[in-house]
């Protein structure tokens, strides 16, 4: 039995509360309120994504522009994006287990770095949880010794890699 086929396409407003349940099932050890993924996409729509199949999200991601070498405190209203950034912030990817092992996220990694090229910004900056960082390595980006905000738990990562030049 082939698997639904699925595509990014723009997160919106209405997908919040489907994005909201995934993440509570796919990231139970890093809680955030409803209100922090709303106000992301509020904040840097163009980098906000849902993988949409024919029954549904089966994962999110959420970047925005943020400071170099750093990441926004987990759980936190950041009100406002600084002027200028310094990096593009992987905040958060998510998809279905059963949406696994077909490419998607290796697809929105690119999504990701493509907005980041459009802004310009020299490098994108995430916070490696769990087992993810051998994910992460895979697609570029290296640890760094500046530490991850604490309430990413012990073990995490901070890690950057250059955005390619858009030209």
């Amino acid at each position: 039995m082939s698997r639904p086929a699925a595509r990014w396409r723009p997160l919106r407003a209405p997908d919040l509360a489907a994005a909201a349940r995934l993440a509570a099932r796919i990231h139970p050890d890093y809680p955030e309120d409803d209100a922090v993924m709303a106000e992301r996409l509020r904040l840097c729509p163009e980098g906000c994504f849902a993988l949409a199949g024919d029954d549904g999200l089966l994962g999110y991601a959420i970047g925005h522009p943020w400071r170099a070498r750093a990441v926004p405190e987990l759980d936190t209203l950041v009100g406002a994006l600084p002027e200028p950034a310094g990096a593009w912030c992987i905040h958060d990817v998510a998809l279905d287990p059963g949406a696994r092992g077909r490419g998607a996220a290796g697809e929105v990694v690119g999504l990701m770095l493509d907005a980041a090229a459009r802004r310009r910004l020299p490098e994108a900056v995430l916070v490696a949880v769990g087992d993810a960082a051998g994910f992460w390595r895979r697609h570029g980006f290296r640890p760094i010794p500046e530490a991850a905000p604490p309430g990413y738990g012990a073990g995490a990562a901070l890690m950057v890699r250059a955005v390619p030049d858009p030209s």
